[in-house]
């Protein structure tokens, strides 16, 4: 809902300005989310690629996934505000839906191999994790909520003392 003239006013130049690297607000939009999914679906895939267990893999992924909300915490803010009201904003939830069923197949295997709890849906449990690691963007200061280090370490131990067989 912001406009080319707020975005002109809040960056000190002229909306033609803008217009000089850009051809619209989605562009800019879908700049952003990219920013945020394409780091997103880096730690998926070089995570993913790897020789490690299914739990291993899920440890890595939250813990690669906190480092890159941090990171890139007011793009993936951005991302976690959408709701779909436009083709760029649907296209980056398919991206996301993709991402976390990457991780529910991840869960379940855990599940069938007998290293994460099968008395807890592994649809919800995904969801859940996703949804501790989402909600770090309305609370985190970083440096005065500890290190990205200590809070991805966190993140893993919780959910993981709760899940593991």
């Amino acid at each position: 809902a912001t406009s080319m003239g707020t975005l002109s006013k809040h960056l000190g130049i002229s909306k033609s300005a803008i217009y000089h690297h850009v051809e619209s607000k989605e562009e800019i939009l879908g700049q952003a989310l990219d920013r945020a999914l394409d780091a997103l679906e880096a730690v998926f895939a070089e995570v993913l690629a790897s020789d490690s267990g299914p739990v291993v893999k899920l440890e890595r992924i939250l813990d690669g996934s906190v480092r890159v909300l941090v990171a890139q915490m007011p793009y993936v803010t951005l991302l976690l505000r959408l709701r779909g009201n436009s083709e760029v904003e649907e296209a980056a939830l398919q991206r996301r839906r993709t991402l976390t069923r990457n991780l529910e197949d991840l869960v379940r295997e855990a599940q069938e191999l007998g290293e994460l709890r099968t008395d807890i849906s592994g649809k919800s449990a995904t969801r859940l994790m996703l949804g501790m690691v989402n909600s770090i963007v309305d609370w985190y200061q970083p440096g005065r909520s500890g290190t990205v280090d200590q809070l991805a370490a966190t993140v893993v131990t919780m959910v993981f003392a709760g899940l593991r067989a």
